[in-house]
């Protein structure tokens, strides 16, 4: 329930004030009696009871009358949101060298791979109104999840990738190309690919350039993240059953990440770190917004008739029991 005119409310404040005022000692007694029993009897008569009643009711009218004046409304309101949404693939490098530990979360030293899906996930929630496929990328593309709006079930399949689920190489160009075969028959204004590798274009049929033009064609636009510290970077091996750090050097293939993403008229980032790879998501996030178109229905009913049909009972009655004479 709500008020048209809450500000009318303020009148109730009197209202104690009057009772108050009416129940205060009147002047002293024109009549005298010589035995209090008379004043008893006055003072349990029905004509002083039903003069109280008569009061009650009458301020108790005056009450809901200024409740109707602020006009009490009930009913409902409905929201409906329409969301234009954005298409979004993120195509994540699975292969080997993902394995460097360079990175950290939650102050201990992992995988590159584990803060890539810690950090996509936070992503994912981000957009609840963008559908989001996954494709993730070695020696090969494969397809982990099509365009979803089920970001539960996204996330969950997230979760379960690791290093070693496809053959080791890193098809960056095919990788592209596969994602655009999941955008190409949609019909969303905006679609972008998010990818992000580790190494160098030495797989699949497809050269990265060649699916830039493709992209470029299409519309859509390919962010490209460079993944890992320069130089050297921390790499697990087994020697001697026993699991070791080793110094491995990285090698991104960085100017063709950049034209990747400048021919298709989006950005090129270098993740060094945890912070890094946070930032760069969230950038992401903020360029490519979405747009969102609010209707909002209101189904109200006006209660002023029925208030005010019961302040004209009310005065009926007090007037009756202000007219009511003794037996």
């Amino acid at each position: 329930m709500r008020f048209v005119y809450p500000e009318l409310l303020w009148l109730l404040l009197p209202v104690p004030l009057l009772l108050l005022l009416r129940g205060r000692r009147g002047p002293a007694p024109a009549i005298l009696f010589s035995s209090t029993a008379v004043a008893q009897t006055i003072a349990s008569a029905r004509k002083m009871s039903s003069g109280r009643i008569a009061l009650m009711l009458k301020l108790l009218a005056i009450t809901l009358l200024i409740v109707a004046l602020a006009r009490p409304q009930q009913g409902n309101t409905t929201t409906e949101i329409t969301a234009s949404g954005i298409d979004i693939l993120l195509a994540v490098d699975v292969s080997s060298s993902m394995k460097a530990m360079d990175f950290t979360l939650h102050g201990e030293r992992v995988n590159r791979l584990a803060v890539v899906k810690n950090v996509v996930a936070f992503f994912i929630n981000d957009r609840p109104n963008d559908r989001i496929g996954l494709v993730v990328f070695a020696g090969k593309p494969y397809l982990v999840s099509p365009l979803t709006l089920d970001h539960s079930w996204l996330e969950r399949r997230l979760r379960s990738l690791s290093i070693g689920m496809i053959e080791d190489g890193t098809a960056i160009g095919s990788a592209i190309g596969t994602g655009l075969n999941r955008l190409h028959d949609e019909q969303a204004k905006s679609q972008i690919v998010i990818l992000l590798t580790d190494g160098v274009n030495n797989s699949g049929r497809v050269p990265p350039l060649v699916a830039a033009e493709a992209a470029q064609a299409m519309g859509t636009k390919i962010y490209t993240i460079g993944a890992g510290t320069r130089g050297l970077a921390p790499y697990p091996v087994i020697r001697f059953g026993k699991k070791r750090l080793v110094q491995a050097r990285v090698d991104i293939d960085e100017k063709t990440l950049r034209r990747v993403a400048e021919k298709t008229g989006a950005l090129y980032y270098r993740a060094t770190g945890t912070d890094s790879l946070e930032k760069i998501y969230a950038e992401i996030d903020t360029l490519e917004t979405t747009t969102r178109t609010i209707k909002k229905f209101e189904k109200s009913r006006e209660l002023f008739p029925y208030l005010l049909a019961l302040v004209v009972v009310l005065q009926v009655l007090s007037l009756i029991f202000s007219y009511r004479r003794l037996p």
